[in-house]
């Protein structure tokens, strides 16, 4: 489904990607690991079309994307649930899943899509009038994924889903992501918890220094000792 083909990316004159390449096949959970800084919310900001590679190709069900603006790849089935969840606090819960379905089927859909948000979070329900700042950041999490899932996707994207909650919640987000998986949606994820997110990914990559240094299933990769030492604390 996405085929990413000897990227660099810089931010000005940095370079911060080097000859990245990688692949996520329809219907897996993919992940990229490795420590702050690596570049791993780079590399997701650049298939959604935030920024462009200097180098480099990627494809979506077999076209070109990487010189796509980011608002036609929502139409095209790719959405980013962005790390710090970047909501519209002033906004309900309501109107902030709304700003995930502004645009053709997305629009179409909105109320049934909606429903299944509200499914897999029952609690957005009870809060749908309520302003997203007056959430908890659990609460704020669940509107972020439910708003990237409002634009119907065939490939979703997490950065740090699970950061800045508490442990009872981390364990529910990554069951949703499990989920969402089983309803046919393609993942790729970024993901400080190690340990959970290689439990569920059907393969992963490592990157270090903006560079991929190991790839291969879940378990290949958390019984890898250089994983273990440096990201499981084994």
């Amino acid at each position: 489904m996405l085929d990413v083909r000897h990227i660099d990316v810089s931010y000005g004159d940095v370079q911060v990607i080097w000859d990245v390449s990688f692949s996520v096949r329809e219907g897996e959970v993919v992940a990229l690991i490795g420590a702050n800084g690596a570049g791993k919310s780079t590399i997701l900001k650049t298939v959604s079309g935030l920024l462009r590679p200097g180098k480099g190709e990627i494809l979506f069900t077999g076209s070109p994307i990487h010189r796509t603006e980011a608002f036609h790849l929502i139409e095209k089935g790719i959405a980013h649930v962005p790390e710090g969840r970047r909501l519209f606090p002033e906004m309900t819960v309501d109107e902030n899943l709304d700003t995930g379905s502004l645009r053709g089927a997305a629009r179409t859909h909105r109320e049934e899509t909606r429903e299944t948000v509200f499914t897999l979070f029952p609690r957005l329900r009870e809060r749908r009038k309520q302003l997203c700042g007056t959430l908890s950041g659990g609460e704020q999490q669940m509107v972020a994924v439910g708003r990237g899932l409002m634009s119907r996707p065939r490939l979703i994207m997490f950065d740090e889903p699970s950061l800045g909650l508490a442990p009872i919640l981390v364990k529910e987000i990554f069951h949703v992501i499990t989920r969402i998986r089983g309803e046919g949606v393609t993942v790729l994820i970024v993901e400080q918890n190690v340990k959970q997110t290689l439990a569920i990914a059907d393969r992963a990559y490592v990157l270090e220094n903006g560079r991929v240094v190991l790839e291969g299933s879940g378990a290949e990769v958390a019984g890898n000792e250089h994983v273990k030492t440096a990201y499981l604390g084994i």
